[in-house]
């Protein structure tokens, strides 16, 4: 005797729908978010080029700002001085964010090191024009505003990034690591030294290359550091040095026109130095978590 088989329907019903219902809903709404944000971003960046096209010319990157303003001259004066001023930044908060970084993850008790993490996320939501009047009161007032004074103020500014970004590395490393190294009778600084700082240098090298595109368009620490500066191309770090944020800033305070283009063309050149650097950033990361991973 032939039994008939029941057909069995695959189609949500009641509970089942109204959730299938709200998850397309949600993935609508993300989708949308994300749209926008790209979308954001792609008018910040076609305003800028379509403001910067009529300023970029080979001049603009080898010629010194005219004394008098109009149209002509360039900001090469501006890309050295950044240069020199983040460079000098990076290579004070490097080491200490990187030190601060081995002693909470390696050596601290987890109280000091929770109080050290406390410390650095204060400091990395302190605005950055509080930095640049500390740094004022400190290094300018009864001196003179200078190159190493701004790149205080940013390595100021860079420190928790690095310290934070070099921590969450360390943390990654396994622990089988530590007491291999620790088993063979190694002390415990040699093991920071010889195993944990080479395996995770792509990642301290991303934290860094991270802050450092933070730093590089920060105005306010600048303004109050290092914003009377000369035109020419000067690499005195003992005097204020031009530099792109500040250049940015006075240019787009004048009334010549042709300041105003040459400050969106030096906005188009910071903004490809960040996304350069997040790139790197991104290939180090990705290249330190494949190490980490499969050793």
């Amino acid at each position: 005797m032939a039994v008939a088989a029941e057909r069995i329907s695959l189609r949500a019903t009641g509970r089942s729908r109204r959730r299938l219902r709200l998850n397309r809903v949600m993935e609508g709404v993300a989708v949308l978010a994300a749209s926008v944000a790209l979308a954001a971003l792609g008018i910040v960046v076609v305003s800028v080029v379509v403001r910067a096209w009529p300023a970029l010319h080979v001049s603009l990157f080898t010629q010194t700002p005219n004394l008098f303003g109009g149209p002509g001259g360039g900001i090469s004066s501006a890309i050295v001085g950044s240069a020199l001023i983040v460079a000098m930044a990076t290579g004070m908060a490097l080491p200490v964010g990187v030190l601060a970084a081995i002693f909470m993850t390696e050596f601290a008790r987890p109280r000091v090191a929770a109080a050290i993490q406390l410390f650095l996320d204060v400091l990395n939501g302190v605005p950055t024009i509080v930095t640049g009047i500390f740094v004022y009161g400190l290094l300018v007032i009864g001196h003179l505003q200078s190159a190493y004074a701004g790149a205080f103020a940013l390595a100021v500014v860079m420190l928790p990034l690095v310290a934070r970004a070099t921590q969450e590395v360390l943390l990654l490393v396994p622990n089988t690591l530590r007491e291999a190294s620790l088993a063979l009778g190694v002390s415990r600084w040699r093991t920071v030294v010889g195993v944990i700082i080479p395996t995770t240098l792509g990642g301290i090298l991303t934290g860094t290359v991270i802050a450092m595109a933070r730093a590089a368009g920060e105005t306010a620490p600048l303004l109050f550091t290092c914003s009377i500066f000369a035109p020419a191309v000067s690499t005195d770090v003992t005097h204020a040095l031009p530099n792109i944020p500040v250049l940015i800033f006075t240019y787009s305070e004048q009334p010549d026109p042709a300041l105003h283009q040459q400050a969106w063309a030096a906005a188009l050149v910071l903004m490809a130095f960040i996304l350069i650097t997040s790139l790197t950033a991104r290939g180090l990361l990705a290249r330190s978590r494949r190490k980490l991973t499969h050793g």
